[in-house]
């Protein structure tokens, strides 16, 4: 069957996903992602991305065919992200990196992910593309035990990944930033929503345009704490950048999604009053969805200069 080489607009030019997906070549990789192909409307090969386990192994093939990562499984429930967005944040985040690096991105960057999740996607990536060591981290035990699967389960992964339990829930940076420990950046992708209604909601959304009655499984999953906080991505972020100012000079970079522009505003006031020296916005597209991730870093250039020379060497 034929595949479409159109290029998909917006991702990051050294994203691997910006042509369509080549379904031949990824059934090689994973030939258990045969089971879920089937023409699309215009005779070309999909799969239904309405369906939880077609969109499961597609992430499977995708990760083993683009990133050598030849095991990885979720729990049922998890979130399931969609992969070519996960690796255009990584691609943004090395951009920044690079910048304070004469241009050059680092390979012996180390990276804090907070909320790692059950799928451990951001260090798949980031290990793969730049060499990175990763700290993930998550207050959900059964997520640790699948992120910590996955890595032992793909040889040389345990030397570039590493998993630390959040044991307060309350809490997102104290606890899991060690005395003395530096750390280049730090990613996150927060809980989206305000409230379990305003999750549903969204997910009843979601389920409606992929042409789905609306009570059902979402197709990318996730429990409670991936998809909804006290508060939403607003109160999570501030309560972030007011706890990233203690660890202001172990960390270069800190950064955080921010899926709604409208929240920007009050994000903005949050890391004002923390006192940050910089403030940074990386603006990403998938097609017709816009996203974004702000960064924020608490030293001036001349200590970020310091920081580079002396880790990046």
């Amino acid at each position: 069957m034929k595949t479409s080489a159109t290029t998909k607009p917006g991702l990051h030019p050294r994203n691997r996903h910006r042509n369509r997906y080549d379904f031949p070549a990824l059934e090689q990789s994973s030939p258990a992602l045969s089971a879920f192909l089937r023409p699309g409307p215009h005779g070309e090969t999909t799969v239904d991305f309405a369906d939880p386990q077609a969109v499961k192994a597609l992430n499977q093939a995708l990760l083993a065919h683009f990133y050598g990562v030849k095991h990885w499984d979720i729990p049922e429930g998890f979130l399931c992200p969609p992969v070519p967005g996960r690796a255009d944040y990584i691609h943004h985040l090395a951009d920044l990196l690079a910048e304070g690096n004469g241009g050059v991105v680092p390979s012996q960057a180390s990276v804090l992910d907070v909320g790692v999740g059950a799928n451990c996607i951001y260090p798949l990536i980031g290990q793969h593309e730049y060499g990175w060591r990763f700290t993930g981290t998550d207050v959900d035990p059964e997520a640790m035990r699948s992120a910590t699967a996955i890595i032992d389960a793909n040889p040389g992964l345990s030397r570039l990944i590493r998993v630390r339990r959040q044991k307060n829930p309350a809490a997102i940076l104290p606890g899991v930033i060690h005395k003395n420990e530096m750390f280049d950046a730090t990613l996150c992708n927060p809980p989206f929503h305000d409230s379990a209604q305003a999750a549903r909601s969204g997910s009843e959304r979601k389920r409606v345009n992929l042409g789905q009655a609306k009570d059902g499984a979402l197709n990318f999953g996730g429990r409670e704490q991936e998809l909804w906080c006290e508060g939403g991505e607003v109160a999570f972020v501030s309560q972030m950048a007011k706890e990233s100012k203690e660890f202001g000079r172990q960390v270069q970079w800190f950064t955080s999604l921010v899926s709604r522009g409208e929240n920007l505003p009050l994000i903005y006031r949050a890391l004002q009053e923390a006192g940050v020296e910089k403030v940074v916005k990386k603006e990403m597209a998938q097609g017709q969805k816009q996203s974004r991730f702000i960064a924020w870093t608490f030293m001036n250039d001349a200590q970020r200069a310091r920081w580079a020379a002396t880790r990046y060497k």
